[in-house]
């Protein structure tokens, strides 16, 4: 299939070829920190954990399907460097940031982080058998387990100070709301658990992927929309009306394949039954070019009607930018709906995203993809080509899953 060809070609003489070329810290070890979207370095930007652990995920899992020696040596240099400097050796966890010599910045313990660290850890295993990185995926497991997990309310709390303690802002970035769960770490949770337990067939870690689906189906999808809640208090209560696209059809893959990997015939029967109202429920935000635009925020307004006072104002603000990780993972949801359950539509909605990402999102000058591109088609450069959110890690895995998925189905 020509879109195998296309995304192989994407992955091998772009997106990784940019990543080896530009980031490695020559003299502190690790990555730097930022690349402008000016494609400006800058050595002294503090280091992400998100950042660091998913540039292992992404070179693990290039090395696990291309066996290239240039990207183990790139998964090798971040694991090395996770365990050497991200990792709490006091506390457990990881960091959130370190200076760019390598120091503890910003010491909390942030849920999502600790997910990603686990996701990477183990693809390094699975693509290597290395055991240190199985051991620390493992601990990383149990931390998030002892530390995260409310056991009276179920799910996840989103973060603690460095010795685990409760911590005041819980927020993952400026613009997410300072609330106790959201779907968002909920999300990589649960990735993340799926993929260590491909390779460590542990029955607590079977228990909690089984309860991590249990709450997407339970909790965070409002059934009645086909849409993902995204932030509640510790009781669950959704607290904001905001639609993420982007979030809804990366679930709607991951969901499944959290199913699947699990093996349990009633969960996959109920994984069966809600991926279509996710995938349709994100559709809404689906673009005539192919693109999927970023979220749309829903406010109530106290306007009163004189005539029908049941009557409510919706006020809906869109965001309308392409954002290179939701294209990615709409190219995704869509062909996974596809191969698992034979929508010839979907094939082709997966075909015309990955149409607008090689006309409009691409650096074809500088390399790698741009954070997004406006509804007008302008690039945005004002922000990170690769920094504390922007990693090689939606659109390698998108080019990843479409060589693996497709080529298994041939």
């Amino acid at each position: 299939m020509l879109l195998v060809s296309e995304v192989k070609k994407e992955l091998e003489e772009d997106i990784l070829p940019f990543w080896i070329k530009n980031t490695p810290d020559e003299k502190n070890g690790g990555f730097i920190g930022r690349i402008s979207g000016c494609n400006d370095k800058y050595p002294d930007a503090p280091k992400g954990a998100v950042l660091n652990v998913r540039i292992l995920w992404a070179f693990s899992a290039a090395y696990r399907l291309l066996r290239n020696e240039e990207y183990l040596k790139m998964a090798e240099r971040a694991k090395v460097y996770i365990i050497n400097n991200f990792y709490d050796k006091k506390f457990g966890g990881v960091y959130w940031s370190l200076t760019a010599g390598g120091e503890p910045l910003d010491d909390k313990k942030q849920i999502y982080a600790l997910g990603f660290a686990i996701y990477g850890l183990s693809e390094f295993y699975r693509a290597t058998g290395d055991e240190e990185s199985l051991e620390y995926a493992c601990r990383l497991f149990r931390s998030v387990e002892k530390y995260s997990f409310d056991p009276v309310k179920n799910g996840y709390l989103e973060a603690c100070k460095r010795d685990w303690s409760p911590i005041a802002d819980l927020r993952l970035s400026e613009k997410d709301e300072n609330e106790k769960k959201t779907m968002n770490t909920h999300l990589h949770i649960l990735e993340a658990y799926t993929n260590l337990y491909r390779v460590w067939k542990d029955d607590s870690l079977k228990k909690r992927l089984y309860n991590l689906i249990d709450i997407f189906l339970t909790k965070i999808l409002d059934r009645t929309t086909g849409h993902m809640n995204l932030f509640f208090d510790e009781d669950w209560n959704s607290r904001y009306d905001i639609i993420s696209y982007g979030h809804e059809i990366e679930a709607s893959w991951l969901l499944y394949e959290a199913a699947a990997v699990l093996g349990d015939k009633d969960m996959m029967e109920r994984a069966r039954e809600a991926v279509p109202l996710i995938v349709r429920a994100a559709g809404e935000g689906l673009q005539s070019d192919g693109s999927m635009m970023y979220e749309t925020r829903i406010k109530k307004l106290d306007i009163k009607n004189k005539k029908n006072p049941a009557v409510s104002y919706i006020c809906k603000t869109a965001d309308l930018s392409r954002q290179w990780w939701v294209e990615a993972e709409t190219v995704l949801g869509y062909l996974s709906y596809y191969i698992n359950f034979g929508d010839e539509n979907a094939l082709d909605k997966a075909m015309l995203c990955w149409k607008y990402i090689k006309y409009n999102l691409i650096d074809t000058k500088n390399g790698e993809w741009f954070w997004a591109v406006d509804d007008k088609g302008c690039p945005d450069v004002a922000n990170d080509k690769t920094g504390f959110w922007k990693c090689p890690y939606h659109n390698s895995r998108m080019c990843l899953n479409v060589m693996e998925w497709l080529e298994s189905e041939n």
